[in-house]
């Protein structure tokens, strides 16, 4: 199975992009998390989360990195049955100073042959493989500006307790109906050991309602929690895309913890020109908006993990 774009954007910057898994789950709209688990410089092994056919599956895989040939080689190692073997590749050609062809090949075999199996990862490899180039190919050809559309920071707050009382608070956040500004309702599924779907409807000021679905992942021994957001129905939208994660760490001085929200995210263009118009300083203003926004909701949930754990509101670090 192959598919193609044609890009109008240097091979250099595809293959940069294809070659940065890690940056992958803000970048590409199947994939919801990536840890790099080895790396030498020429390949790496990975673990992924990935949406498919609306259920979340995760797997290893080995890929070969090369930045002369503009290719990256993948082969599964861990797969989810029935799959029991899958793999491809990524290719970039050059059509020009400014334009390229990138290629996705992917092969897999099903145990058993069975039809409704076969079926079933024909339509989440061929759906997100389109996902993927598509939006590949959206980023690509806003690449002299791409910096200024992707953003990340973090926000910190010392808490008085041990890791696991919160941990476990940002664990079952949707037992707070507060845990979210402006959230009319929080609910959280579980979709597998330690991946959940978080759903949350919001009332706007306006008084129109808006849904998000977020898949979260946690780590438990490790204190971190990864999230991506896969549905936001607010318009004009001013996300395209959303990641973030929390992590809760032991102080160093042996008492309390340091709990650390971070986010990462990309500008939505069309949303930023419809709400704040063509001027030069648009994307500056949507970049203070979100981010403005972001803190608010993770200084809230910073804010009631601190009330829960400790019965007061957390100190700010």
């Amino acid at each position: 199975m192959a598919q193609h774009t044609e890009v109008d954007a240097p091979a250099g910057v595809l293959y940069g992009l294809i070659a940065d898994a890690l940056r992958w789950p803000v970048f590409l709209p199947p994939t919801v998390h990536v840890e790099q688990l080895e790396f030498d410089g020429e390949s790496e092994r990975l673990r992924m989360w990935v949406t498919a056919n609306g259920e979340i599956k995760s797997w290893t895989t080995r890929r070969v990195l090369d930045p002369v040939a503009h290719r990256v080689d993948f082969r599964q190692e861990v797969l989810p049955r029935p799959v029991t073997s899958m793999g491809g590749s990524w290719t970039v050609e050059p059509r020009g100073p400014e334009r390229s062809l990138v290629t996705l090949r992917n092969d897999f075999s099903v145990d058993g042959n069975a039809r409704t199996d076969v079926d079933w990862v024909k339509r989440a490899t061929t759906a997100n493989s389109h996902a993927a180039l598509t939006n590949l190919r959206r980023l690509a050809e806003r690449w002299r500006r791409l910096d200024d559309l992707v953003l990340s920071f973090e926000d910190t707050a010392l808490l008085d307790a041990p890791v696991e009382p919160v941990y476990d608070f940002l664990h079952r956040f949707g037992d707070r109906p507060d845990a979210v500004p402006g959230a009319t309702g929080i609910d959280i599924t579980e979709r597998g050991p330690g991946v959940q779907l978080m759903t949350v409807e919001l009332a706007g000021p306006d008084g129109t309602a808006r849904t998000t679905e977020s898949v979260r992942i946690g780590f438990p021994h490790a204190g971190r929690i990864v999230y991506k957001d896969i549905r936001d129905t607010e318009q004009p939208a001013l996300l395209a895309a959303h990641t973030g994660e929390w992590s809760v760490d032991p102080n160093a001085w042996g008492t309390g913890v340091t709990v650390t929200a971070r986010h990462h995210a990309v500008l939505d263009e069309d949303g930023v020109r419809e709400r704040y118009g063509d001027g030069a300083d648009a994307v500056r203003l949507a970049r203070q908006a979100l981010r403005s926004r972001l803190v608010r909701e993770s200084g809230l949930a910073l804010r009631l993990a601190g009330e829960h754990v400790a019965g007061a509101p957390a100190r700010g670090a």
